[in-house]
């Protein structure tokens, strides 16, 4: 029998989702993310979401670099190609990754492999562990099966986070694969607390969208 040549073989991507997890991964996804790529890496239309539990005592950008280094040895070995996104705190503007940010969000690679959406705050909310997760990026050529993507908001009529919003960030708008584009919230405001309220000095910002929202706060109860 004639076989198939390699690009047009899909690859069972259960196997290495389930060896990233017992790696220390809190989720893995696989999505198809054709639609957020440029014309320079739209070859690597594969998007491998890796999130890791924020509330773990470990040093998380460290350990969501190593499992981007287990990914990619294993994609390596197998002749496909692989570009890691760091996560977004540790970005370095000495490196040349940093460039892709604005072009393949974690959200993306998220909302694409169907661990979550965009919340009314701005934040990627998986129904589990709410936006108390670290996310990172590898993409890569191979030809994974990808996951049932998220296409639509499941924030429903939940208001916390705008009505607790201290700078008036939150706009309240339900995010939509359709509207990717909308202001769910207006971080210029967020931006102006930060400056105004010393507390804050050591914190990227002040967190109660994060802590007040219903599913982290099931998320907790998970640990």
């Amino acid at each position: 029998m004639r076989r198939l040549p390699r690009a047009s073989r899909k690859v069972d991507a259960e196997p290495r989702k389930k060896y990233l997890k017992e790696k220390g991964a809190t989720l893995v996804g696989v999505g198809d993310i054709t639609i957020a790529l440029t014309r320079e890496i739209v070859h690597l239309n594969r998007g491998i979401a890796l999130a890791l539990n924020r509330s773990l005592n470990l040093d998380t950008n460290g350990q969501l670099a190593r499992l981007q280094q287990y990914a990619e040895a294993w994609l390596k070995r197998r002749g496909f190609r692989s570009l890691s996104v760091p996560p977004d705190s540790d970005r370095k503007n000495s490196k040349y990754i940093t460039r892709l940010y604005h072009i393949v969000s974690h959200k993306t690679a998220a909302t694409l492999s169907g661990l979550g959406w965009i919340g009314k705050n701005g934040l990627l909310i998986n129904g589990d562990y709410g936006s108390k997760l670290s996310w990172a990026t590898v993409l890569t050529d191979a030809p994974f099966e990808p996951d049932v993507p998220t296409l639509e908001s499941e924030c429903g009529e939940c208001e916390l986070c705008v009505k607790h919003c201290p700078s008036g960030a939150v706009q309240g708008h339900l995010w939509s694969m359709d509207d990717p584009l909308q202001e769910l919230v207006v971080y210029e405001k967020c931006r102006s607390l930060k400056k105004d309220r010393h507390i804050f000095d050591e914190k990227p910002n002040c967190g109660l969208c994060v802590t007040i929202c219903p599913f982290s706060r099931s998320g907790q109860k998970m640990m």
